[in-house]
């Protein structure tokens, strides 16, 4: 049976709603040298083709990325990231087309217990979601990569990008590290008749904090699948289903969520907890809201769903 604790109370009095380089990309310094060991802590890599993106470069302790347009049907890999690892967007990528099921681009440690920053100087990662959007998102249609961005491993920073037209899942966050999400930008708003299942954030990592970031889409701004101790703050969702906690499925638990002074607009939601109908093992608890703004909802500013996949039957206020 799910357990939901937090009081429907606090969450009516804190939210305000309306209905209305040299070969491969490789430098080295110092002493450091083809096949040294740690090369991580020792080189400089620039990757502006496919083919850079190879096992040496990923070692090094600062990777700087420039513009090319990735093959299309491969994930541009940046995993086996080596701890403390600085990777720097330079320019702007394009991820070629192809009818494949992604994830476009992949980024994290080699250790689960190592961190990287991911620092995307406001340049943008360019999906050509319009390529695929037929208004079927991921339940039919045409194959669509998603998500396009995953955090699979580690923890750190992942800042100031642009992620442009998602071809569905925008970022997928399953840090095992602390994790800090801030200052992105997932514009889908293209998408506004055609794009579907277009989250900004799915996640099932703990210890993770979203904050000051910028979601235009036509699904969740946030989904929090599992995880505890996740903060999402004072980032601004447009067009989507709101902020959810869910969908939640057997075997899964959520624990220890603050979401607060968030500001969703022109969206079907405002704050949305939903779990499967007949999960089992399973929790949502410790849920605080605080401070958040909902204008221009279609539907319900703040709803409960514990049959979500078989029949809406709402609990709404």
């Amino acid at each position: 049976m799910l357990r939901f604790l937090a009081p429907l109370v606090a969450i009516l009095a804190q939210v305000t709603y309306s209905l209305a380089a040299p070969s491969h990309g490789l430098a080295y310094r110092g002493a450091a040298r083809p096949g040294a060991a740690h090369i991580g802590k020792r080189c400089t890599a620039t990757i502006s083709s496919p083919a850079d993106i190879t096992s040496a470069n990923l070692k090094c302790s600062t990777i700087n990325i420039q513009s090319f347009t990735m093959t299309a049907g491969k994930t541009l890999s940046l995993t086996g990231l080596a701890n403390g690892a600085t990777v720097n967007l330079l320019g702007n990528v394009t991820f070629g087309v192809k009818n494949w099921a992604g994830p476009l681009f992949d980024i994290g440690t080699s250790s689960s217990s190592g961190t990287f920053t991911f620092n995307g100087n406001g340049k943008t990662l360019d999906g050509q979601g319009a390529q695929y959007w037929d208004g079927k998102g991921t339940n039919g249609g045409v194959t669509k990569p998603h998500p396009m961005v995953r955090i699979s491993k580690g923890g750190g920073a992942f800042k100031c990008v642009t992620i442009l037209n998602s071809p569905a899942h925008a970022i997928s966050v399953g840090n095992s590290a602390p994790m800090t999400v801030s200052n992105v930008t997932i514009d889908d708003s293209a998408g506004t008749s055609l794009g579907g299942n277009t989250d900004c954030f799915d996640t099932s990592g703990s210890d993770l904090t979203i904050t000051g970031n910028t979601c235009k889409n036509q699904d969740d701004c946030l989904a929090v699948g599992s995880g505890s101790n996740i903060q999402f703050s004072s980032n601004f969702c447009t067009g989507g289903h709101g902020v959810s906690i869910g969908s939640i499925s057997s075997g899964k638990t959520v624990n220890d969520v603050t979401i607060s002074n968030n500001t969703v607009t022109n969206s079907m939601y405002g704050l949305r907890i939903k779990t499967v109908y007949g999960a089992t093992d399973a929790s949502v608890t410790n849920i605080v809201y605080s401070g958040n703004k909902a204008s221009g909802i279609t539907h319900q500013g703040v709803a409960i769903e514990q049959d979500y996949k078989r029949w809406s039957q709402w609990y709404t206020f």
